[in-house]
């Protein structure tokens, strides 16, 4: 892959940080966005922008265009089976509060939901808002970050109402085996949400091979617009769901006595939506797609194995988290007992941007035993030459906190 070349298409990483050449490495947290995207943003607000859906003029129905061309991108980037299945929302985590508010109020009082211990706060709470005595299950794991599958079988129980699954930790870097967990939820005649955020910049998802029922995932952890996240859902359960939010576009019919609600996917849409960066998400979708998962895939592993040995080898003190097989491109790890901030501090006044903290995931932090970790997370236009930076700085970083 000629990273080189990608890397053009991304100006922010031509900026120095105190002196320093920037070396992004919270790709996890969000990535950088091409030049390509960031120009469909500016051509649409200086060509095209006029609300979607209400107007019969010409800016009108061309922003209209663009926004539902986008969501049959999406619908094929995905493979889902109609565009009708494709719910657009500001990011993950309102993907799945629509989902916990909506189907949750279908769900039986006392209702049991599985999760995992690897689950981002936003996979945990909108559950626990469901309230009505609808509690979690969690799916353990081992050690090296692996989801226990015998223990998740034993989970199930007549309350069993529901399965939320990451499928790849935005900590551990595992890739959960989402088709199996998938199945054997349906072995039950439970329903599965998959949180497909960090799962969608790193490899192709294809949710009718996965079998899910809905799977949720954000445009800027791929490099588009910030703001913008998707809802896919299996059409016969949405049709089902109640409306999320009320307001205009999900309408069929208001009266003061009574209101009919518009056909799907608008049904969950309501209000103005973010049109613009919605259209150029599809920039995004195209960019990755034309670059190809293969080539990516290849070259996040050959970063994420080559910062590893190197990190291992030469950085005393340092406890890497999350060995699975076939992990993806995230390292998070401590160095002996210094604090994690005061590591990601001292990267960044050498030009390293690395994430700190519990990254959303407290109970995975007790698994762990520890408050919090540095996370470096890599994307398609790092390169080893980066690495080399980012070893040579945290050496740096480690020496002063012995």
């Amino acid at each position: 892959m000629d990273t080189d070349s990608y890397r053009r298409d991304f100006p922010a990483l031509d900026r120095t940080v105190y002196g320093k050449p920037l070396i992004y490495l919270d790709n996890t947290a969000t990535s950088q966005t091409p030049s390509c995207v960031v120009e469909a943003i500016r051509h649409a607000y200086y060509h095209s922008k006029a609300n979607v859906h209400r107007g019969v003029h010409a800016l009108s129905q061309e922003m209209t265009l663009l926004q539902e061309e986008a969501r049959e991108r999406v619908r094929g980037f995905i493979n889902a089976a109609d565009t009708a299945e494709i719910i657009f929302t500001r990011g993950t985590t309102e993907a799945i509060n629509l989902v916990a508010s909506s189907y949750g109020r279908l769900i039986p009082d006392g209702s049991e939901i599985i999760v995992s211990v690897m689950e981002h706060h936003a996979d945990i709470v909108p559950w626990q808002l469901i309230g009505r005595g609808v509690t979690l299950k969690v799916i353990p794991m081992d050690d090296s970050g692996v989801l226990d599958l015998d223990a998740y079988r034993r989970l199930f129980s007549d309350k069993t109402a529901m399965v939320a699954v990451t499928h790849v930790s935005n900590v551990l870097g595992t890739v959960n085996p989402v088709e199996e967990i998938t199945a054997v939820a349906h072995e039950h005649g439970v329903p599965v949400l998959i949180d497909g955020a960090q799962a969608v910049s790193h490899c192709a998802v294809d949710v009718r091979a996965i079998g899910c029922d809905f799977y949720v995932f954000s445009s800027h952890k791929m490099y588009g617009p910030t703001g913008v996240g998707v809802l896919y859902g299996r059409r016969e359960l949405l049709e089902k769901m109640p409306p999320y939010q009320g307001g205009g576009e999900m309408i069929g019919h208001v009266t003061f006595e009574h209101t009919t609600f518009a056909e799907l996917p608008f049904k969950f849409e309501a209000g103005t939506p973010d049109f613009v960066d919605i259209a150029a998400f599809r920039r995004a979708i195209d960019y990755v797609s034309s670059i190809g998962y293969d080539n990516i895939e290849a070259h996040e592993r050959a970063l994420l194995d080559y910062a590893t040995e190197r990190m291992t080898g030469e950085i005393p003190g340092l406890r890497i988290f999350g060995t699975a097989p076939g992990k993806d491109a995230i390292i998070s790890f401590l160095i002996g007992d210094s604090h994690p901030y005061d590591v990601g501090m001292l990267l960044d006044k050498q030009g390293v941007a690395v994430r700190t903290g519990h990254h959303c995931a407290q109970p995975l932090m007790q698994r762990l035993g520890v408050e919090g970790i540095v996370r470096a997370s890599f994307a398609l236009y790092n390169t080893r030459s980066e690495v080399d930076a980012f070893i040579s700085a945290l050496s740096r970083a480690a020496s002063m906190l012995a």
